[in-house]
């Protein structure tokens, strides 16, 4: 039996998948990092430059200031990026550049790790990628195995990719990122050891891998006795659902399977007991565990983006569209090759799926990103896009349009259009987004550091007075609890 260490994602997958990236702010990790930081966790999956810009544009909060009061207060614990190193914040490409400036500004505000992906299994843009990170002092370096299915993902084509990064220097892991939760206990028995034949005992492995149809915590017991050390898990109410394994839960079944998991389990149930107060404080979905779903086999839709589609359906009141828009992913994602669903094919495709469906007929609107897709701009897709749909994208004005589009703009060239003197953090995320975005997070202030999830009552029912007539004395008993409130006009007249 085998010692066995996770990796807690509750922070950025977790609140990725379940809440759509929105649910957590500065204040609600920061109360709860200190005891993150001595549960025993490896690592934390702490942030994407998708998870960053939410930050912004949601909250205004900066999120080059969450990174660096959250690693003040767990400096044990290494925060993880994820990135592809194709794009920061904005889904467009940026210059190379502009991305080894943002990870010299991750690592200097405290990100340790990073995680290494290309949607379409370039290795020699991830290898670039993790020379960058090198360069920049990232102290650990993932290479990701993108899990799917088709003709050509076969356990060849992963232990394919697994010996070119045991060859590089610049990496010191490997996980098998699972993002729709597709690997089965019997697939794992072939492909990790394929894995770890092609690893030569170089790197270790890992495994990351969501909880969509319910697979992947029977999964994760296989990996353990197969050889893999490290495991993805979630806290209470971030986990399951389309997030990942419940962190206590997994650590129950491996220990009973014989396995040795270092972590304090005092705190593990504190953790898991803060997320589910700010749940429900915040009316937060938590995540429940999943049924077999066949239908995730097919169109293979990562869990984020399926939160994601829900909200945005239910904001446009159209949330009875979702199971057609869901078939229409499957159709799209065919004719488009089969791209890999992850980020940012995922919102590609289902992008052009929800156009697809509410649109007077398929393929009549193409959002830019298809269309620089299909122009290759993102690499070359594994199967060749569907003949006549390509036809159709290619034949638009706006294809012709972005074809001929320049390179991305180098940050000495992006410099001269914003504000001189501004810091490199700050330049960062006007090189990306609309500056209105950051005007207003610069506006807002600092992030509130403090945060109780058994206030929220107390807050509300604050509100809600506010809105009604005054009254010279309000007093409000409960067993444990007192609220007096009193006018300024009857202090006075006690004095």
């Amino acid at each position: 039996m085998a010692d066995i260490e996770l990796v807690d994602v509750s922070l950025r997958d977790g609140n990725q998948s379940l809440w759509g990236a929105t649910g957590l702010r500065t204040r609600h990790i920061v109360q709860i990092a200190p005891v993150l930081d001595r549960t025993g966790f490896r690592a934390l999956d702490f942030t994407s430059s998708t998870h960053m810009g939410v930050a912004v544009r949601t909250h205004r909060e900066d999120p080059w200031e969450r990174i660096r009061l959250t690693h003040a207060a767990m400096p044990h614990t290494p925060l993880q990026f994820i990135g592809s190193g194709l794009r920061f914040i904005s889904w467009e490409p940026v210059h190379p550049d502009l991305i080894r400036l943002a990870y010299q500004r991750l690592v200097e505000a405290g990100m340790a790790r990073f995680v290494v992906l290309d949607p379409m299994h370039d290795m020699a843009a991830m290898l670039r990628s993790a020379r960058d990170v090198r360069d920049a002092g990232g102290t650990e370096i993932i290479g990701a195995l993108t899990y799917t299915i088709s003709a050509v993902h076969d356990d060849d084509f992963y232990a394919g990719l697994a010996a070119q990064m045991a060859e590089s220097p610049d990496f010191d892991r490997v996980y098998v990122k699972d993002p729709a939760g597709l690997l089965t206990p019997e697939r794992a028995r072939t492909l990790f050891p394929a894995v770890q034949v092609a690893l030569r005992g170089r790197l270790p492995l890992e495994l990351h891998s969501h909880c969509t149809i319910g697979l992947s915590p029977l999964t994760y017991l296989t990996a353990a006795e197969l050889g893999v050390d490290v495991l993805q898990v979630a806290c209470g109410p971030l986990a399951n659902g389309t997030s990942l394994p419940n962190a206590e839960r997994v650590v129950a079944n491996l220990r009973e399977l014989g396995h040795s998991v270092d972590i304090d389990d005092r705190l593990l149930t504190v953790a898991s007991a803060y997320f589910g107060q700010l749940a429900l404080a915040e009316g937060l979905p938590p995540g429940r565990p999943q049924e077999y779903d066949a239908s995730f086999l097919r169109h293979q839709m990562a869990g984020g983006v399926v939160t994601t589609l829900r909200r945005q359906l239910a904001e446009i009141g159209l949330t009875d569209r979702f199971g057609a828009v869901m078939a229409e992913v499957s159709q799209v994602r065919a004719e488009l090759g089969y791209p890999i669903m992850v980020t940012p094919f995922p919102q590609m495709v289902c992008g052009q799926a929800l156009c697809n469906v509410l649109g007077t007929e398929r393929y009549a609107n193409v959002p830019d990103q298809t269309i620089l897709y299909v122009l290759g701009k993102f690499g070359r897709p594994t199967a060749p896009v569907d003949p006549e749909v390509r036809d159709r994208i290619l034949s638009r004005p706006r294809a012709r349009e972005l074809e001929r589009q320049p390179p991305p703009a180098s940050p000495a060239e992006l410099r001269k259009k914003l504000p001189r003197g501004i810091s490199d953090e700050e330049f960062l995320l006007r090189a990306t987004m609309p500056a209105v975005e950051v005007d207003a997070m610069i506006a807002a202030g600092p992030a509130v550091r403090r945060y109780n999830p058994g206030l929220r009552p107390v807050l509300d029912l604050l509100d809600g007075l506010a809105g009604r007539p005054p009254v010279a004395q309000l007093r409000i008993d409960k067993p444990g609890f007192r609220l007096e409130l009193r006018t300024e006009t009857d202090e006075v007249a006690r004095g």
